[in-house]
């Protein structure tokens, strides 16, 4: 059983969408500094969530169809994030308010269950991540990305992937030649 598949299942089943959201290509779902508390789910095209430090943009996680996505942090505190998130192609979100949706998990013991193991689940990738940029060689972080999620490289322009791994797209080049 996919939890996120199950989760968004019944939340199709309770109309809990309120709206759906149309991004041309390189338009902002969010941008810096803004609060935002919903969660989308991505009908169709790709994001990106990403912060922008002092040299340059870091891409921080991706989006496709099927993925929900939101501004976690935001979501989760009702504060300003420092995240972005941009659409790579045109692409269409659905959009549920946090207040429902917290509504909806709290209405019973499986929807807290499942959004507890989809919380458990970005951690350990959260962690995985962290680990693999502060230890892995570029090669590595790119079989191990490859292994777990390949249809981003179907999904997402090769710069983005390189960002997403912390290298240079000349680098990753080199390495999906080898």
């Amino acid at each position: 059983m996919n939890p996120i598949s199950t989760l968004i299942d019944r939340i199709h089943d309770e109309d809990l969408w309120y709206k759906e959201i149309t991004l041309e290509r390189n338009e902002y779902l969010k941008v810096k500094g803004t609060v935002d508390t919903n969660m989308y789910l991505v009908k169709s095209g790709s994001l990106r969530i990403f912060v922008i430090d002092e040299f340059e943009e870091q891409t921080i996680r991706f989006g496709y169809r099927n993925n929900l996505i939101a501004a976690l942090d935001s979501f989760l505190n009702g504060k300003p994030s420092e995240f972005y998130i941009q659409a790579l192609k045109k692409t269409t979100v659905k959009a549920i308010r946090k207040e429902d949706y917290i509504n909806f998990i709290n209405a019973s013991t499986e929807n807290r269950k499942l959004w507890l193991a989809i919380l458990e689940s970005f951690v350990l990738q959260q962690m995985e991540r962290e680990r693999d940029i502060l230890t892995s060689s570029p090669l590595e972080r790119y079989h191990r990305v490859l292994q777990r999620s390949p249809q981003l490289f179907q999904e997402i322009p090769h710069k983005y992937i390189a960002s997403y791994l912390r290298m240079t797209p000349e680098t990753l080049s080199r390495i999906k030649k080898s």
